[in-house]
Formats: structure tokens, C-alpha cells, sequence
């Protein structure tokens, strides 16, 4: 984008960040939504909470700046907020609910972390964005490489100074980082995990304008549907496609391996213990920042889900009175039938000729086939044993669901995440098949679970008869 004068003068007017900065209320706005939104990741709230926590925000503010500030409602405030000249919230109806919801755009959230760079910084680094920008650097020249001889002896210089550097770690040179570069480097990741929670919010936004887009087009079409179905599938297929859908499929591949993810634990719990950054004093959440990722990236997921299904659930309306419109043409032409029932034309209405003569062979005529008989066995019932137990009728397998609950939440206490088939081992399935029906049962509706479709477990119990039998199915991860 060029910011030429009259670029900038229509983002002025136009724009629901500048037109935030540019608000009497910027402060108020501001302020509340990145409390209550951004800090903690919250992606959706219901307005009765959202309301409840705006006005205990504008009774504090009024016992500071007088009753006369910020006179209106805290109710009508959000309704301003999310009017189309400002769009600084999105209020929209979810699934299954009478109750509206509320949601931060992507503007705003640009423009809150505009304002938080504001501030001044009492350390600004610069090694590790250098660093970072040599490494893309690196990466994007090897990547495009087509010779191999040149990546070969790329490669072999790489493993020639991991050689050296191995032999001086072995002399007793250990190179450590000193504190001003432990500090330098913690600074960017925080940075860069607060944006990339931010792009979600973007990436959710596009999807939903191609479905306001996909929407409106259903509405206008008067051509083919199939042509209409080949238009609209192509632009999902582009929006996947595209760079923008392939990095994020690449993000979610990497980010839902359970492997990748001990790993980020283990290495947030190593750095934030280091004396330097704890001297920065770091958000608490930043500890389990990969896991507001794994929350922000289902969250986008299910938005695209549910977007596919209401696309499919509109087309199948639109299906349905192209069919009643069918059926009304029917109905007029029988009607009109009827009413020329008594007074039929005269002469020849109709004359259909046949197409070629109607010849039938006495040898292409089928044989006689006699029916099959039925034999009919000639035995004489016996009475049955009048003392078989009947109990077995009446027995039934109880799974108690509060046992499983239990030990999955004794799980998660000493773990942050854990496999079904981690539970199971450690608590052997009794009732067989049933309880293990059980356990995903409460991956679905009790607890936060995850699929790892690319992995595949095996678990196994033993029947009562003493045999054993096992289910292979997706890797299940409960996520505490």
C-alpha cells in the first residue's frame, strides 16, 4: 500500500482503527477491550458479562472523574461500539443461542497493539531481529537452491562448525548467553507469540467475508446451480489454497503434534526460570502461550466449520423452494387440467407417433420356470426348560463416568496434557469396549480434547473369558 496523501485521507474516514484513535472515548475503548479481550484471550463473551464488566469499569470512572462522565448505559456503549461507522466489535448470534456475543475485529485489535508500542521501552533489543532476519535470510536462499553440489557444501560447512563447536564444549568452552541477550531475545518471542494471536482474529475475519461474499451471490444468482456450486467451491478451494490457508494448515500440522507441543513446555518452563527474564517480569500466560495458540486455532476451525455448515444449510433452503416452486407449476397445470375436464377441445388435441414398430419373437419369449417348493420338515414341537435363569435378561453393564472423570483430572493435575491410551495403561479398562466408548464420550462433552489424525494408538483389555482384544483409532489428547 502507497501512503500517498489521498490513501491516507480515505484510511481516515474510513478505517475502524484510525477512526478508534481519532474517538473522544479512544481511552475507554481501548482500555476495557484489551483488559478484557486481549489480555487473557478471550475470544467470544456473551453480553450480559460483557455489560456486567463495563459498567463495574465506568462506575470506577465515575467515582474519579465525577458523575457526569460517561453518562449513557454500559449496554448502550457496546451497541455505539459495534455500529457499522465504528466497527470496533462484532455482535452476532451464535449456534444454538438467543443470546447475543461479542468479539473483537481485527482492526481493533491492530490499533490496541498500536497504542501499546507506544510506551516507552526501558530495553529495546536489536541482536535477535537481526538475527532473525539473517536466519530467514539463510533459509529463503538455501530453499530455492536448485544445485546440488552448492547445498551439499552448504550443508557440509554446517556440519563442520557444529563439529567445531562440539569439540570446544567437550575442551570445557561452554558459550553461554550473557543477560543482555537473554533479555533481547525473550523481548521478541513475546512479541511475536502476542502477533500471531492477533493474526487469528484476521484470519477468521477473511473467512467470514468470503462467506458474507458467497452469501450474497446465492441471493443474486439466476443462472445454473451446479454453475453457482462450481463457483463458490473454487473460492473455497482458492481460500485454502492460497498462502494464506497453507501457512495456516502448516501452523496447525506442527502445532498439534503432542511431541512439539512437551517440547514448548519444557522450553518455556527452562527460560522463563532464568534469573534475567525474571527480572523483565513476564505475563504469567506467557507460560502456556502454546496453549492459547492450540485455543485461538480451534476456535478458528470451528468458525470455518460452522461457516460450511450454514453455507450447506442455505443451499439446502434455496434447494427447497426451487422444489415448492416446482410443485406449484404442477399444481397450476393440474388445476388448469381440471378446469378443461368438462369442456374438451374438439378434433385432435395430441398425436404421438411411435418411433419404429413393436415386433416380439416367439423365440424371445422366456421359458416356463416352475416355482421353487418348499420342504417343510415334519418335527413335533417340544416344550421348552421352564428353569432357565432369566436373569442374564435383566443384567446390565454400568459404566461409572464419575471413576473416569476422576482419573482423568488426576491425570491432567500432574500433567498439563495426557493420551487415552496413557489412561487406559494406567487404569486398564474393565468393561471393554463400553468404557472405552465412555472415555470419548468425556473427550466430547466434559473435558478439552484434541485429535491427532496423523498418529494412531493402539489399546488393549482383556474380555472375561481371558482373551484379548485391542481398538486402533486416533491419537485422543486430553488438554487441561
Amino acid at each position: 500500500m502507497t501512503l500517498d496523501f489521498f490513501t491516507l485521507d480515505q484510511l481516515r474516514q474510513s478505517h475502524p482503527a484510525w477512526r478508534l484513535l481519532r474517538s473522544d472515548h479512544a481511552p475507554l475503548v481501548a482500555s476495557f477491550l484489551h483488559r478484557v479481550f486481549v489480555a487473557p484471550n478471550i475470544r467470544v463473551m456473551a453480553q450480559a458479562d460483557l455489560a456486567e464488566a463495563l459498567e463495574d469499569e465506568l462506575f470506577d470512572l465515575r467515582e474519579s472523574l465525577g458523575p457526569g462522565a460517561f453518562p449513557k448505559s454500559a449496554l448502550d456503549y457496546l451497541n455505539d461500539w459495534t455500529a457499522p461507522e465504528r466497527s470496533w466489535l462484532r455482535k452476532f448470534y451464535p449456534s444454538g443461542s438467543d443470546e447475543p456475543h461479542f468479539d473483537l475485529t481485527p482492526a481493533t485489535e491492530k490499533a490496541i497493539s498500536w497504542l501499546g508500542n507506544l510506551a516507552e521501552r526501558q530495553f529495546v533489543g536489536t541482536e535477535s531481529r537481526l538475527l532473525t532476519l539473517f536466519e530467514l535470510l539463510k533459509q529463503m536462499s538455501e530453499g530455492t537452491e536448485t544445485d546440488p553440489e552448492t547445498r551439499i557444501a552448504e550443508l557440509r560447512k554446517r556440519r563442520a562448525e557444529l563439529e567445531a563447536e562440539i569439540d570446544r564444549i567437550e575442551a570445557g568452552d561452554i558459550p553461554l548467553l550473557d543477560a543482555t541477550g537473554l533479555k533481547d531475545r525473550f523481548q521478541q518471542f513475546t512479541h511475536l507469540a502476542r502477533e500471531l494471536l492477533a493474526d487469528f482474529r484476521e484470519v477468521e475475519h477473511n473467512f467470514r467475508g468470503l462467506d458474507r461474499r458467497v452469501r450474497e451471490r446465492i441471493a443474486l444468482w439466476e443462472g445454473a446451480k451446479g454453475e453457482l456450486l462450481e463457483e463458490i467451491m473454487g473460492e473455497r478451494d482458492a481460500i485454502a489454497d492460497s498462502d494464506q490457508g497453507r501457512s495456516f494448515r502448516a501452523f496447525w500440522d506442527f502445532l498439534m503434534s503432542s511431541r512439539r507441543q512437551e517440547e514448548l513446555t519444557q522450553l518455556l518452563d527452562r527460560v522463563l526460570s532464568q534469573p534475567p527474564v525474571v527480572e523483565l517480569r513476564p505475563d504469567p500466560r506467557t507460560r502456556r502461550v502454546h496453549y492459547d495458540w492450540l485455543e485461538a486455532g480451534e476456535h478458528t476451525q470451528r468458525t470455518v466449520a460452522q461457516l460450511s455448515q450454514q453455507l450447506r444449510r442455505f443451499l439446502d433452503d434455496q434447494a427447497w423452494l426451487e422444489n415448492r416452486r416446482i410443485m406449484d407449476i404442477l399444481h397450476g397445470i393440474e388445476a388448469k387440467a381440471l378446469a378443461l375436464r368438462e369442456a374438451q377441445p374438439a378434433g385432435e388435441v395430441m398425436d404421438i407417433a411411435e418411433m419404429a414398430a413393436d415386433i416380439e419373437l416367439p423365440m424371445e419369449r422366456p421359458l416356463y420356470t416352475p416355482p421353487l417348493k418348499p420342504l417343510i420338515a415334519d418335527l413335533e414341537l417340544e416344550a421348552g426348560d421352564p428353569d432357565v435363569d432369566a436373569a442374564a435378561l435383566f443384567s446390565q453393564v454400568v459404566i461409572d463416568k464419575a471413576a473416569l472423570s476422576r482419573h482423568i483430572r488426576h491425570a491432567l493435575h500432574q500433567r498439563g496434557q495426557v493420551t487415552l491410551r496413557e489412561l487406559c495403561e494406567t487404569r486398564p479398562l474393565q468393561q471393554g469396549l463400553a468404557e472405552l466408548l465412555a472415555y470419548l464420550q468425556l473427550a466430547s462433552d466434559a473435558f478439552k480434547a484434541t485429535v491427532d489424525e496423523d498418529v494412531t494408538d493402539a489399546i488393549f483389555w482383556r474380555t472375561g473369558e481371558g482373551a484379548m482384544k485391542q481398538a486402533r483409532l486416533p491419537r485422543v489428547i486430553f488438554v487441561r
